[in-house]
């Protein structure tokens, strides 16, 4: 491990995992993890920057955990744990929020975004949950961050937040924190919406028609496909911006089965919408099932599954802790001696 180079991602344990969280994120996970040394963390505290139900995130922190290992992530190669399990998280958090201009942080697109959906019931966290996000990056001395294009903008504050507040500021040798740089996912990177192929497949979005869930029965699957968005071509085409949602579906068929896009193209130039359908349904329910019987397994085993993540806590913790010690003493923090 130790001539490896270090990766950390993670997903919110808020609603089920969807197609797009594996396609976009944890598919390429799993191809990552022989390459490098990987850290992958639920991140629970970044659930509640919205109304959420105790019992449902407990829920769904044990299930996101399960669906990693079920998606093909090797716990004996990966650490895996729970963000809130690691202090140094919420205590790094607080220290770059000092060092962070506001202005910075009322730039960022996001937070415009999902506000909106939040109307009054905004909170702090939500505003501030970049810097959050920049203290789960910058503790465990990531080389690298895979992210999608979406997410470029909050590595980008991370890479600043570590350069210009803390290193430039208060060390003039060695960084005190290592700049992470981004792996851009290109193919599947961006999986969107069922009923709206311009939006992305979002587990906020209120119609559960607009995502297929990686725990969604055959029969659900079977629903959500034939009620998927279509047009009125004859005809799939990827290339084409007048038709985003035939650009979605041929490119979830193509990732699924193993086709190249311009082949699929080819294949299903003159077939229409019914029958695609009957096609990308049978590929989904094949390529899901796998998936499903493994995390059936594992979550019925909370005792393997609990294992794990006590071991993935071990490593996390030891390599956060170590970070933050540096982080403080450079800020000038008094160290209690022994």
């Amino acid at each position: 491990m130790k001539n490896k180079k270090r990766i950390l991602s993670g997903v919110q344990p808020t609603g089920e995992l969807h197609l797009g969280n594996w396609l976009g994120a944890i598919r390429n996970w799993v191809t990552l993890q022989e390459q490098y040394e990987t850290f992958l963390c639920v991140v629970d505290l970044h659930a509640i920057t919205a109304e959420h139900n105790p019992k449902e995130l407990t829920q769904n922190t044990l299930s996101t955990a399960a669906l990693y290992i079920a998606c093909g992530i090797d716990p004996n190669i990966c650490s895996i744990f729970v963000q809130s399990h690691i202090p140094a998280h919420s205590e790094l958090c607080w220290i770059l929020n000092c060092m962070t201009p506001i202005n910075w942080m009322e730039r960022m697109i996001q937070f415009k975004e999902k506000s909106i959906q939040q109307g009054n019931n905004v909170s702090i966290g939500l505003f501030n949950y970049p810097i959050l996000m920049a203290a789960d990056i910058l503790l465990y001395d990531a080389d690298y961050v895979p992210v999608g294009e979406d997410q470029k903008q909050h590595l980008e504050l991370a890479r600043d937040i570590a350069q210009q507040r803390i290193n430039a500021k208060f060390s003039k040798e060695k960084d005190i924190l290592k700049i992470p740089q981004p792996i851009i996912m290109k193919s599947g990177s961006k999986i969107m919406s069922l009923i709206d192929g311009s939006r992305k497949m979002s587990k906020s979005d209120p119609n559960e028609g607009s995502r297929i869930n990686l725990l969604d029965t055959p029969e659900i699957i079977s629903k959500k496909i034939k009620r998927a968005k279509s047009d009125s071509y004859i005809g799939l085409e990827f290339n084409n911006p007048e038709r985003p949602e035939s650009r979605n579906l041929l490119m979830i068929y193509s990732i699924l089965s193993g086709k190249e896009i311009s082949q699929c193209e080819k294949e299903f130039s003159e077939t229409g919408w019914g029958t695609f359908k009957k096609l990308i349904t049978e590929q989904l329910i094949e390529s899901l099932s796998p998936i499903q019987e493994k995390y059936k397994v594992l979550i019925n085993d909370p005792h393997q599954l609990n294992n794990i993540l006590i071991e993935g806590k071990e490593k996390a913790d030891n390599l956060a802790k170590k970070t933050l010690k540096r982080v403080k003493s450079k800020l000038g923090f008094f160290e209690m001696g022994k």
